[in-house]
This record gives C-alpha cells, structure tokens and sequence, in this order.
C-alpha cells in the first residue's frame, strides 16, 4: 500500500490539475477595453494589454481540446499527472481523462463542481457506498478545511487574475511555436495580494504559504492573442502545525488549448452513480496521518 505521502501527494497534484483547467478561462475578461480594441489582437498593443486580454479572446472561441500536465514533489516522492480531453471555454466546464501512477481517472467538470470515476480497483478501495461508480468533490467546500483544498485552489486560481497586471508585471520572453501554431511567449508576476479581494489577512495568509508576494506565470498566446500554453510554478507550504515540513509540495503544471471550435459536449453523471465525497477528503486534509 502507498504511504501517506504518497496518496497527498496525488491528491495534490490532481487537485492541480482541476483548478488550473477550471480557472484558466473563467472571469478574465479585461472591462476596460473598449470594443475596437477587441479586433486588434496583439498588433499594436501593449504587452499588457495582450496578456490581459488572452481569457477573453480564448472564451471568444468557445471550445477547445486541452491537455494538461502536473509534476508534483514532496518529501523526496514525486507524483505526475497528465490529462486530456475537451472544455467549453465560456464557463470552464470540461471532461478529460487524467492518467497518475499507472491508474486512468475519467473527470468531469460542470459548474465549479468536479466529478470522477476512478478504476473498479480503485473504487473497491475507496469502499465507495451501493455499488457508485462516480465521486463528487466541491472545491468551494474544500477551501474552508485548511488543508490540502485551500492550499492548492487559491494559488492556481491567479490564472484569472491576469487582468490586473500592468507593464511592470509582463514581460515578453520571445516567440515559439506550439502545436504548429506561432506563438508569443510572456512571463507574468501576479500580485498574491490580488487572490484575497481586498482581505489583508487571507493575503497574509497566502504570502505565507507561498513563500513569495508574487505568482510566475509563463503564457503563450498566439496571433490572435489566444492562450495557446500556460504553466506555473509553485512551492506549496503547510499553514500551520508541527511536523508539516513533509507536507511541503513543489510543483509544475502546464495547460494547452488547441482545435478551437471542436465538439465539447459534457453532462453530469446520473446521481444514482454518484456520491459526494467532499466532507471525507475535508477530514482526511485536517487529519494527513490516517488512513
């Protein structure tokens, strides 16, 4: 059986990988530019003005096929979690398959909510009640319990917070080609302080965990100022507690959109398959050490 190291640490890394698919597209729509400025792309544009633009103009193309990828380390353990499949870009409902360990998870994504069928072998060690065969998890749920939920959602959420940066954040790296497109790459710092809306305190807090006042973003946009690639970094510390050094994670997730346009159709499983596991992986983040 895999020490508790291991099993957070999958957590955590899958735990990346929805938030970042969930938060790339959603509430980056950058309201002080004016209409004309929408046909301009990047030609003429300040660096900045680009990058804050690039949710918007993503969302403009409705759907995508995505693949995503998360490199996970922690207490000498390391966990890589890859993932493909489609996502309606305006609301950031998506359905992939994410591979970890050998295992295939199929994942859903409708509303903020995520929805998961492990393996059957899987599923028999998770004892999942009458024969379910989906597993539902609330993120917003999650974020309250000070464990692994809160660490990992809010910092991956700075996807969205893009469209405060100005000149001084953004900086342009060069140009490559992805997929077959041309592609501009820009290095981006967002402020941490802009995930706590104006709370002092959960800015602290966030700042604590990360060690840094700021968030590294790498985007590749391409000539129609869409996100083409987007990877982040991050070192994800314990809020509190002693012997919670182990518990420290790095990680290393990357996002591609490409075949904007393709057929994304995503329903929620039947809720007779379904049983919300919220609350267990709740208690399971505040007690690390049980089974």
């Amino acid at each position: 059986m895999a020490g508790t190291g291991t099993r957070a640490l999958g957590a955590t890394a899958v735990a990346l990988v929805l938030t970042a698919g969930l938060a790339a597209c959603s509430d980056g729509e950058d309201k002080a530019e004016s209409p004309s400025k929408k046909d301009k792309a990047t030609t003429g544009a300040s660096e900045s003005q680009v990058v804050r633009a690039a949710h918007r103009r993503t969302a403009a193309a409705d759907t995508a096929r995505m693949t995503v990828d998360t490199r996970a380390a922690a207490a000498g353990e390391s966990v890589t979690v890859r993932g493909a499949g489609v996502m309606d870009l305006e609301d950031g409902d998506s359905r992939m398959t994410l591979t970890a360990q050998g295992q295939k998870v199929e994942q859903r994504v409708l509303d903020g909510v995520v929805y998961q069928k492990p393996p059957a072998e899987q599923r028999k060690q998770l004892q999942l009640p009458g024969n379910k065969t989906w597993m539902k998890i609330d993120p917003a749920r999650l974020n309250g319990s000070g464990g692994a939920g809160g660490q990992v959602s809010d910092p991956a959420e700075s996807f969205a917070y893009t469209k405060g940066v100005d000149d001084r954040d953004v900086t342009k790296v060069g140009t490559e080609t992805i997929d077959g497109a041309r592609t501009t790459h820009y290095r981006v710092k967002v402020d941490v302080a802009a995930l706590a809306e104006g709370d002092r305190a959960k800015a602290q807090q966030l700042r604590e965990q990360l060690g840094t006042s700021s968030l590294p973003l790498d985007m590749w946009l391409d000539d129609e100022g869409r996100l083409r690639q987007e990877t982040v970094r991050l070192t994800l510390r314990p809020q509190s507690g002693e012997g919670q050094k182990s518990r420290q994670v790095t990680s290393t997730t990357t996002l591609r959109f490409s075949d904007f346009g393709t057929e994304a159709d995503i329903e929620e499983p039947a809720a007779g398959d379904t049983v919300d596991v919220t609350d267990k992986l709740a208690r399971e983040a505040q007690s690390p050490g049980t089974v």
